[in-house]
């Protein structure tokens, strides 16, 4: 059994070295995000087919008179906006009113909001980028990024557990200085809990 906790801690670990110090990285970088913070803001302009703004489709049964979404050609109007301006991101929210409508564009470190006009159909997209270490702190925060993405910080998140989980089983079999790692663990833990405690009154 101590060969197989040998061999699991060795190659997980290097297996998932990359995460680990992705997640260590940016976990620093979260906690002093004033470190590096720098932010860009640009805006434009455009017009798009009135047609996709008001459309005749009847509305929904026990419509509630505030969400004119139906009259809406919502994948033409995204999908212009994307293709012209090239957004990134998925669309995390699509707002119609009676007279205009509102696009939400987000990624990690990318926002880009798009308001148009039903009348005449023109819009004006306010995108908003983040730096490099923003991109990769919403990242670590899984914020808007998908389920794959989703998937990564999971298997990380258990790679990590099973990295430290061995390596504690391990002392166990290690016989030189082992009172005194068990201590020391034993310490590490309390230290923790106490930290959490004193963090969260």
């Amino acid at each position: 059994m101590a060969k197989w906790f040998r061999w699991l801690h060795i190659y997980l670990s290097l297996l998932s070295f990359g995460a680990i110090l992705f997640f260590s990285v940016t976990g620093l970088t979260l906690n002093h995000p004033d470190w590096f913070f720098r932010e860009s803001t640009t805006t434009v302009e455009g017009t798009l087919d009135v047609a996709w703004l008001n459309g005749t489709q009847p509305a929904p049964q026990n419509w509630d008179e505030t969400d004119y979404g139906h009259q809406i050609d919502k994948l033409s109007v995204a999908e212009t906006l994307r293709a012209r301006h090239h957004l990134a991101g998925k669309v995390s929210e699509f707002l119609a009113f009676q007279d205009e409508c509102e696009v939400t564009f987000q990624g990690p470190g990318y926002a880009a909001t798009a308001r148009v006009t039903r009348q005449d159909g023109r819009y004006s997209v306010t995108i908003i980028s983040n730096d490099f270490v923003s991109v990769m702190n919403d990242l670590h925060k899984g914020r808007h990024t998908g389920s794959i993405w989703s998937v990564v910080i999971d298997v990380s998140a258990i790679a990590s557990g099973l990295v430290a989980i061995s390596g504690l089983v391990l002392v166990f079999y290690l016989k030189l200085n082992r009172g005194r790692r068990l201590v020391l663990t034993a310490l590490g833990v309390v230290l923790l809990v106490w930290l959490i405690r004193m963090a969260v009154r």
